[in-house]
């Protein structure tokens, strides 16, 4: 301890340079660092301008193990990642810490995108690894983005600029992706961001809207629910495809807003209709990564007055295994709370199987891929089959996706398969739409006069 009267200790204007270019955590350079090397082989290579590279990492997931397990933990793994660039980067490259789980390289011998593209795969590898947290290991994928010079930018600032720009590409396009910066890869996120733009705008202006399509109970085509589904028509930009701008909301971080946005009116939507009637709705990957998801939801559906009950969330095996343990206590609270879970797109994940046995699910929703070929294709036949006989072993409900025509209907039906779903039933359309549909559907079936009786 220095007591009073005594000196301060006096830092040299060297350590106080050390400590202007140092991250304190990893014990890396830190952008300062990296902006005085690029400027300094740029110098180097003026008259002469020979091409080099700088690249972005940027973690994939890392929030939500952060918030999982605590800061301390998520230190930790920065730490390895940084001693693990450290190990792995080539002879005279340098690799520095950015903001929170980025982590830049400057590359001097990468030349060219082949190149650039090779050693973020390398890279990748590397960071893909379990890390070691004590009582537990955690696995992380990591995006990246490159930019080489000249091509890219001749100043660090501009450079570095086109570097994100293709890690936001990255991002775009899904986990562990490597992107090369071009001219036609700038124009393509302008568009993004224009669109982005617009999207916040139509969320504010509350002009992003759904649409339901029915769920019919296949033996006697009765409707048992609907589907809500994202539509939104531009007044510039005209119709914008849902797998177009939902992504991009994940993406650039509001995928909450617009969410919360569509099911308030689904679920506003839903209470107009006969209650034994459900409303199915989906979840994003993100918002299983998110601890806030199960709260956001109910809220919503207390706010307007929709029994959980009568709600289905629709999620994909992909959305479940981005982060698993958060995903599960997300699913655990909302079933508590009554609301129903539906495994989305079954058969194409990597481990369905898997996640029924490691996860709680109501129903199983067989993808498209398998129904649509069903009456053409022995082997799709065959799975669909076996789909049905592994859920009705497990007490799971079972929805077939995208029935297009009769002859799928009655072979689905012949196989046992209880819902179906798809344009033979009926296509999307807006709520009031969906009122008459129902009016019509339930005249047919003799439903509507029971709604009146009870009503």
């Amino acid at each position: 301890m220095i007591s009073a009267g005594q000196p301060l200790p006096q830092v040299t204007e060297n350590e106080l340079k050390v400590m202007a270019y140092r991250d304190s955590l990893t014990g890396l350079g830190n952008r300062h660092r990296m902006r005085e090397k690029v400027m300094a082989i740029a110098a180097e290579r003026a008259e002469d301008p020979a091409p080099f590279t700088i690249g972005i990492a940027n973690l994939d997931g890392f929030k939500p193990i952060n918030d999982l397990f605590g800061s301390q933990a998520g230190d930790e793994i920065l730490c390895q990642v940084a001693h693990r660039l450290k190990a792995c980067i080539p002879d005279g490259a340098t690799v520095t810490r950015h903001d929170g789980d980025e982590f830049a390289f400057l590359l001097p011998l990468v030349f060219e995108k082949n190149g650039a593209e090779r050693l973020g795969q390398m890279i990748k590898e590397v960071l893909s690894a379990p890390y070691d947290l004590g009582d537990r290991n955690v696995r992380l994928s990591a995006s990246f983005g490159f930019a080489i010079y000249p091509f890219a930018g001749e100043e660090f600032e501009e450079l570095l600029k086109s570097a994100e720009t293709a890690l936001y590409r990255s991002k775009r396009r899904g986990r562990g992706q490597i992107t090369v910066y071009s001219r036609e890869i700038a124009q393509e996120m302008k568009r993004s961001t224009q669109l982005e733009q617009a999207l916040r705008n139509a969320i504010i202006a509350d002009t992003v809207e759904v649409h339901f399509q029915p769920i019919v109970r296949i033996r006697d085509e009765a409707v048992v629910g609907f589907e809500a589904l994202a539509r939104w028509i531009d007044a510039d930009l005209g119709f914008v495809s849902p797998a177009v701008f939902v992504p991009l909301a994940e993406e650039r971080g509001f995928i909450d807003a617009l969410s919360d946005t569509l099911l308030r009116k689904a679920a506003e939507a839903a209470l107009s209709w006969p209650r034994e009637l459900f409303l199915s709705f989906n979840l994003s990957s993100a918002q299983l990564m998110d601890p806030g998801t199960a709260p956001s939801i109910l809220a919503t559906l207390g706010r307007v007055g929709l029994d959980p009950n009568r709600v289905e969330l629709e999620i994909t095996e992909t959305a479940v295994m981005t982060s698993a343990d958060t995903a599960e206590r997300i699913i655990g609270e909302l079933r508590h709370a009554g609301v129903r879970i539906s495994l989305d797109d079954f058969g194409t994940g990597q481990s369905s199987l898997g996640r029924l046995r490691d996860f709680t699910f109501d129903k199983v929703k067989i993808d498209r891929a398998f129904v649509s070929r069903i009456t053409t294709d022995r082997t799709s036949e065959h799975i669909v089959k076996a789909i049905i006989a592994m859920c009705d072993g497990l007490d799971l409900q079972v929805v077939a996706e995208g029935i297009e025509e009769k002859a799928d209907a009655d072979k689905l039906k012949a196989l046992g398969c209880t819902m179906g779903q798809g344009y033979y039933y009926g296509r999307p359309v807006d709520a009031a739409a969906t009122l008459r549909y129902l009016e019509s559907h339930y005249r047919d079936f003799g439903f509507l006069e029971c709604q009146r009786e009870r009503a």
